[in-house]
């Protein structure tokens, strides 16, 4: 077949497939889902459910064995055993002796019995430290390997654009800069560990049409270069990710899984990409049954392959009997089947797979160890956001405490969409979760021994029955202070409030929960909220006003130490540093937005309806504060690095970290220009009346865009840089032209910002 161009392999690679029959190649490109049963784990499963008995499926070999450790809760050292003797056996008992890759969830930790779970990633994106998450990574990395996974499905990197959207919580943030750092730091540490980490969702499926998912997404090739595709390619070029995974998208009518321009064509022809592109689950079977864009399944296989997809997960619905099928009759398309077959071969070889293996199975495993807990109560303290605070917090020995809401003494709240607990564990009813997660109650109780600590759920997350808020509002009544627990649910498809498939239409919280809110409130007794949650939701009326709450606190679904971490921010051992990584919105009526809006695209005189967030991207506050003056920064070459400094300095009475931001905005531009645009951050921890200044070298292509051309280039010209507490507010400000020519923005051209902290003598007070 013309025009199918293959990758460079080593001659191990080219003599083991020169021996293949078709047979072999097809099941070197499919996936099995061992213990795939009843259970709704991925979008329409029991209607694409596979009859094929798995001895007859790996009769050839098999490519993948899909999450055969998280699927149901297994032990992990019996399904250790099984795994390896599995492998054994596809050496020694199929013909080319090619052993499985094995691939699991590991979105919030290992998706697996007893494994850690850690924050969910919007809380990563919170906590603005790549270097915690990298470290994350890492830990659960080496956790895969030791149980013989070769492949992870994460990072999710996908832009938030829209918080009515339910995968929310499994994205990082609505900025393209900070998904792509987080993102890409993730990807170095599970790769470090030799297991090979997946991008999801390439690309676009956060723009789905109202948030809905599957949705059709509208955008232009501007949107997608400039906003969705940047941590991709950070992930690819700086990261060095060895696998990508299609979105479920349609592009302007065009379904990724069959689009050769992303897969190919941007992907690896542009950034250089040579690993394997994965299929997200039964997406290759949606192009004939969702998308209409194929007669059938054969029809199906040949798109997907020709577009670049190298591998048919979980099953091979249209990679082995239709591809074999269509094969039949255009036996050309064979050439696209050997492209795939070299890139799958290749990436089982730099495994390790297609050398001898002398390893056994672990005779014992803690999935859940010292360390694994100690990186997850870390990666909780640094993410959860102080909203509002009057003064009440922290808590200065309460004698009663009134904890209210259906989420103060449930720990499955405190854990993701794709955490094992809410995505498996909650079709096995009574089966123990495994692994230690203390609620907030309990939390609250070991935090405060002395105090009297009343129980009260007031409601359910999503029941709309009030009758519970009466009870509330007495233990409220009662209590030096009441802490009101709310927020959502993890689960999918409509099993839960948030989650795959669980989109919403307003951005209320679930069920009543606002009244027993406001209720309590009501009381007088001063109130605490503390949302738990995956998304960020329209809570304005609770920060400002007369009968706004004393403090609110914002927790995206902190995992199994997020209980103790809130504990001890509440109480004071800890004082909060995270910023939130979306927009605060003020109604989903206001939505799809995003700070890195034009003029017209926020608030403006021409239209009564106002779409400013209730508090904007990057807002946090601390127990103590902070101040940044004196920003400077030169003119800079369009292909130069702009070096930016600021002093920040810890004004209160307490240590604190802050997150210092420099933003940008490009005051005239060919095509029209954010108002604000984060170029770089960096965590700083201060004591009480200690300075340090922050220098930032910044690439001017992080300036980029796409022009009317439609290539990336750095237009000269005047700019305005600023640190300050959020994207909206200017604290010290400076102006700087970038001078020279249009620059093109080339695949050699870093993006990456880095930042020095050098500590200065504390300043009299």
């Amino acid at each position: 077949m013309s025009g199918v161009d293959f990758p460079p392999v080593s001659e191990r690679v080219r003599s083991l497939h020169a021996q293949m029959t078709l047979e072999e190649k097809l099941a070197q490109l499919v996936g099995y889902w061992v213990d795939q049963g009843d259970e709704i784990v991925a979008p329409m499963a029991n209607e694409m459910a596979t009859s094929t008995r798995y001895e007859d499926a790996v009769t050839h070999g098999i490519g993948h064995l899909t999450r055969v450790y998280g699927t149901r809760p297994v032990d992990p050292v019996e399904r250790a055993e099984w795994l390896w003797r599995e492998q054994r056996r596809l050496r020694e008992e199929t013909r080319l002796g090619i052993p499985a890759i094995v691939h699991e969830e590991c979105l919030t930790g290992l998706a697996a019995w007893k494994a850690a779970t850690f924050p969910t990633p919007l809380a990563w994106g919170a906590a603005f430290d790549p270097d915690l998450t990298e470290e994350i990574g890492a830990a659960i990395g080496r956790t895969m390997a030791q149980l013989g996974i070769h492949q992870g499905l994460a990072p999710v990197l996908d832009v938030v654009t829209d918080p009515r959207w339910g995968r929310v919580d499994e994205c990082i943030a609505e900025d393209p800069y900070v998904v792509g750092t987080i993102g890409t730091a993730y990807v170095r540490g599970v790769q470090s560990a030799g297991v090979h980490a997946t991008l999801k969702h390439f690309a676009g499926y956060s723009a789905s049409q109202a948030g809905r998912n599957h949705a059709p997404v509208h955008m232009g090739r501007r949107r997608l270069q400039d906003l969705m595709l940047p941590p991709f390619e950070m992930a690819v070029r700086d990261g060095g990710v060895r696998s990508v995974m299609n979105s479920y998208a349609e592009i302007d009518g065009v379904p990724v899984a069959s689009d050769e321009g992303l897969l190919t064509g941007i992907l690896r022809d542009e950034w250089g990409f040579d690993g394997t592109v994965v299929a997200d689950y039964f997406s290759v079977a949606f192009l004939h049954t969702l998308h209409g864009v194929a007669a059938d399944l054969g029809e199906a296989a040949v798109l997907a392959l020709r577009a670049g997809i190298d591998v048919e997960l979980p099953t091979g619905d249209a990679f082995v009997e239709p591809l074999r099928e269509r094969l039949a009759a255009y036996p050309d398309e064979v050439a696209l089947v050997d492209r795939a077959v070299l890139r799958v071969l290749s990436q089982k070889e730099e495994l390790g797979l297609l050398d001898e293996d002398s390893s056994a199975p672990p005779a014992a495993v803690d999935l859940d160890g010292p360390e694994l807990r100690e990186l997850a109560r870390r990666a909780a303290e640094e993410s959860i956001v102080l909203l509002r605070n009057d003064g009440v917090l922290p808590l200065a020995a309460p004698r009663t405490i009134a904890l209210l809401g259906p989420n103060a003494d449930a720990a499955e709240s405190l854990m993701g969409c794709y955490s094992f607990a809410n995505h498996v564990l909650a079709h096995h009813p009574g089966v123990l979760l495994g692994f230690e997660i203390p609620t907030i109650a309990q939390s609250l109780r070991a935090q405060f021994p002395d105090a009297a600590v009343l129980v009260e759920r007031g409601c359910d997350v999503e029941d709309p029955d009030p009758a519970g808020i009466a009870a509330a509002v007495d233990a409220a009544t009662e209590a030096d202070v009441a802490v009101v627990v709310v927020g959502d649910r993890a689960g999918l498809f409509g099993r839960g409030t948030v989650g795959e498939g669980n989109d919403v239409d307003d951005l209320e919280l679930p069920g009543v929960q606002r009244r027993l809110v406001e209720a309590v409130i009501a009381t007088g007794t001063p109130t605490v909220v503390v949302v738990v949650s995956g998304r960020p939701y329209a809570i304005g009326w609770m920060l400002q006003g007369p009968s706004a709450a004393a403090a609110v606190l914002q927790a995206f679904f902190p995992g199994e130490e997020g209980a103790p971490a809130l504990a001890g921010i509440i109480a004071g051992d800890r004082s909060p540093s995270g910023r939130l990584p979306v927009s605060l919105p003020r109604s989903a009526g206001a939505q799809p937005y995003t700070y890195l809006h034009p003029v017209l695209g926020g608030p403006t005189e021409i239209t009564s309806a106002d779409n400013t967030p209730a508090l904007p991207f990057g807002f946090g506050l601390t127990y103590t504060t902070f101040a940044h003056d004196d920003l400077t920064a030169s003119p800079t070459p369009t292909d130069g690095t702009i070096t930016a400094s600021v002093r920040v300095t810890n004004t209160g009475d307490r240590a604190g970290t802050d997150v210092v931001q420099l933003y940008a905005r490009d005051l005239v531009g060919s095509v029209t220009r954010p108002v604000a645009q984060l170029l770089a951050y960096q965590r700083v921890t201060l004591e009480p009346g200690a300075s340090a200044t922050v220098t930032f070298a910044v690439p001017a292509a992080r300036l980029a865009f796409t022009g009317r051309d439609g290539h990336r280039i750095v237009e000269p010209g005047d700019v305005d840089l600023w640190v300050g507490p959020s994207c909206a507010e200017r604290e010290t400000e400076v102006r700087i032209g970038l001078t020279g020519p249009v620059q093109p923005v080339t695949a050699q051209s870093g993006r990456l910002a880095t930042a020095d902290v050098v500590p200065l003598v504390p300043e009299p007070r």
